[in-house]
């Protein structure tokens, strides 16, 4: 899509600047799956909430759409609190996972059923669908059954349903999870496209660190209810502040002295050297090597079982070949090791 937005006039000011404030879910039975959460998203950014099942990202997402309701604590879009309002009211629209588009409505009206709710007429909901559609390059199927598109084109159009109603937030829920990997790269690409032009937020739930580093300007990474680290992808990746941060987001091996503090280091930047060739580091066997298509991914234990990962080039593999079962020892330059927050590691 080139020029301007259909939805939004040029140089649109941006909107949906969020703001939980000391926001706490508890379930009956007690279970808490936000916990006294302060997060800001500043207005027209991409925001991803990471981490693992049960970590409290999705009932975060349902709790600024309004699919639930805090316990405690306020929720602001744009300066307007919208605890209590319905999901019709608050100017947020959610793109669901599964699609969840009627089978037995075209295009067009799947797109059009939100205003069609809404007692819009039937001519200027369909002019405002037909809108919708041209952003993201589906009008041509405007009379189409979604049986009748792809997988690709199915959440195409259900984006446009979302935005159809022109919110200040898109709220997605694992949207690209059901996509093969070539056809999730272009929507990702899309989706950063359509955030940039419309200059509205997007908060994006995902497992996915791959997607959470190619997408946000600010990645929240959660952990039973609460914010472990949050920043730019860069900072989050290179700059972890926790052992778990390290850990999930991959490409870093956590160490361990005894009775010193944890630190991390990257796996493109941790070496191997032969057992006994004299250089400071960590001992560990070699436990598989895989090919990447860039390099090689060798995959290493510790004395104590520790899952260590270094990445090679092919070029660095070729001159000094590993194989599983061979002793090596794991090395670094002192400037790239990361201290990590985390409690020293016991002794002995």
């Amino acid at each position: 899509m080139h020029g301007t937005s259909p939805l939004q006039p040029t140089a649109a000011k941006a909107r949906g600047a969020i703001e939980f404030a000391a926001v706490t879910k508890r379930f009956a039975g007690g279970a808490v799956a936000v916990d006294a959460l302060d997060l800001r998203i500043a207005a027209g950014s991409y925001v991803c909430l990471l981490g693992p099942s049960g970590c409290g990202k999705t009932t975060t997402l349902r709790l600024l759409a309004g699919h639930e309701q805090p316990t405690t604590g306020d929720i602001l879009l744009d300066n307007t609190n919208i605890v209590g309002l319905p999901p019709a009211r608050r100017g947020t629209a959610m793109m669901f996972q599964s699609y969840a588009l009627f089978p037995h409505l075209s295009v067009l009206d799947n797109v059009a059923f939100s205003l069609r709710m809404r007692g819009i007429g039937k001519a200027e909901r369909h002019a405002k669908a037909q809108a919708a559609l041209r952003l993201v390059e589906m009008d041509p199927y405007a009379a189409r059954l979604p049986a009748q598109l792809s997988g690709g084109q199915q959440q195409r159009v259900a984006l446009a349903r979302a935005l159809v109603t022109n919110p200040a937030t898109l709220l997605l829920d694992e949207p690209l999870s059901a996509l093969d990997p070539f056809l999730r790269g272009r929507v990702r690409a899309e989706l950063k496209r359509f955030q940039r032009e419309l200059a509205i937020s997007f908060v994006h739930v995902t497992h996915s660190q791959d997607e959470a580093l190619a997408l946000a300007d600010h990645v929240v990474l959660m952990r039973a209810g609460r914010i472990e680290q949050q920043g730019n992808p860069e900072a989050l990746f290179d700059r972890p502040r926790t052992a778990f941060v390290a850990r999930f987001m991959g490409g870093h091996n956590v160490f361990a002295p005894e009775g010193g503090r944890l630190f991390a280091v990257r796996c493109d930047r941790t070496r191997i050297a032969a057992e006994g060739s004299g250089a400071a580091g960590v001992p560990a066997t070699v436990t598989g090597v895989e090919y990447t298509g860039t390099g090689f991914a060798v995959a290493l234990a510790g004395a104590g079982g520790e899952d260590y990962s270094v990445a090679l080039t092919e070029a660095a593999l070729h001159a000094h070949p590993v194989a599983p079962g061979q002793r090596v020892t794991l090395a670094w330059d002192a400037q790239d090791s990361r201290p990590l927050a985390d409690a020293p590691a016991a002794g002995p």
